[in-house]
């Protein structure tokens, strides 16, 4: 090769000389992970949704989550295991003829089994607790050193620990009303509530969390909206041993990240609080992640790798929505509107919020996801349109 050739092949070598050092493995590079979810589809799921249309006794519910007793988080876990979905502010009654209510009651929780991925009257059994007369009641109310007279149970998410011997866990915002709040009532508090492996509800324990936070220029919110249990026994594909649980900061519906391993739970002190950067210690520090969550969302991991983050756009609104995540704490991709819920042409004019998925009663593919349907004039609405306030349910089929 003369010099008068090599002249011309120079700027190609250097070039090859560069690409190498870059990537030393020689191996082609891998493109980035899409932020996006690209090809899926979707559909209504009539087979969950006409199973909470109900005329007696429960007739509707908000707050919908579900978990395995065994604690197997994984997709389809429900076909091989009981499933207890739970319910915060239940309605309770005789619905007569679609427009009325006879002998009214509102709780602050109630529950169902389901025994398999294929809902009947028969796999799908919806309880709530009664009081010495018969009566509707709640299974649990606040009893900690924090709570006040007149506060009540909000539930946020739940799990089942398996390293306290499979125990039920959920957290309970305690709740009490006030006219001069926007929603008529204010969240005072976040609670722990403990029952014991194939005890009663009535052998429960509660222990004051201190997981309402504020911060100056943030936001002001609770931890409890959603946990991803990524370990090894609930079936996460990548585990790393620890429970990542999300917070929401209003306003605009932040998403904030703590995470702590299952045995240590109730010991605060074990916690850290996701910085941007870092896990740190000082809750105060937690950094939003993503916004424009609800205060109800769930996050699945997928086969990709990525995790599907979902949630109902703005808290409440017309659109179901994802995002797509490269870790439990992101980086988030943008918000995609996958469905927009019928039933806001309705009358009394209703309203969603609240959307998750359910992977425990899912299939491979084909995510099982809930949202809930309220109106602004509820106490009002419910009398005429008793049916308005009750899980929804559709099917996101991942075909990519």
């Amino acid at each position: 090769m003369t010099m008068k050739n090599f002249k011309y092949l120079y700027p190609v070598l250097l070039l090859l000389i560069l690409a190498a050092a870059c990537n030393p493995s020689g191996k082609e590079p891998s493109s980035p992970k899409a932020d996006t979810l690209v090809s899926y589809n979707v559909k209504v799921a009539p087979e969950w949704t006409d199973m909470f249309y109900r005329n007696e006794g429960w007739f509707g519910a908000d707050g919908i989550f579900a978990m395995t007793l065994s604690g197997d988080e994984s997709v389809g876990a429900g076909a091989k295991d009981s499933v207890l979905m739970y319910f915060s502010d239940t309605m309770t009654g005789t619905v007569i003829g679609d427009s009325s209510v006879k002998d009214f009651k509102m709780i602050n929780n109630s529950f169902a089994w389901v025994t398999s991925l294929n809902p009947s009257d028969a796999t799908v059994r919806i309880f709530y607790n009664q009081d010495k007369d018969g009566k509707p009641a709640n299974f649990f109310d606040p009893n900690t050193p924090d709570s006040q007279p007149k506060e009540y149970y909000w539930f946020g998410d739940g799990f089942v620990n398996q390293e306290d011997n499979n125990s039920i866990n959920i957290f309970g915002y305690r709740t009490i009303d006030n006219s001069e709040a926007s929603w008529d009532f204010e969240l005072t508090g976040v609670t722990l509530i403990t029952v014991p492996a194939g005890k009663p509800f009535s052998e429960q324990s509660q222990i004051d969390m201190p997981l309402y936070l504020t911060i100056e220029g943030v936001g002001a919110g609770t931890f409890g909206s959603g946990i991803f249990v990524n370990t090894k026994a609930a079936g996460a594909p990548n585990p790393d041993g620890y429970l990542y649980i999300y917070g929401l900061l209003d306003p605009n519906k932040q998403l904030v990240v703590a995470r702590v391993k299952p045995a240590r739970i109730k010991d605060i002190a074990a916690w850290r609080f996701w910085n941007g950067a870092a896990w740190d210690t000082n809750m105060e520090n937690v950094k939003p992640v993503t916004d424009r969550v609800s205060n109800e969302l769930s996050l699945t991991p997928l086969k990709d790798g990525r995790y599907l983050l979902v949630f109902q756009a703005d808290g409440i609104g017309d659109h179901t929505a994802i995002r797509i995540g490269e870790s439990p704490v992101g980086p988030f991709g943008p918000l995609q509107k996958i469905w927009k819920v019928p039933e806001v042409s309705d009358p009394p004019g209703i309203i969603p919020y609240n959307a998750k998925a359910h992977p425990v009663l899912s299939h491979e593919n084909k995510l099982l996801i809930s949202y809930n349907t309220i109106s602004l004039d509820y106490f009002n609405d419910i009398l005429k349109y008793p049916h308005m306030y009750r899980p929804r349910f559709f099917w996101l089929e991942i075909v990519e």
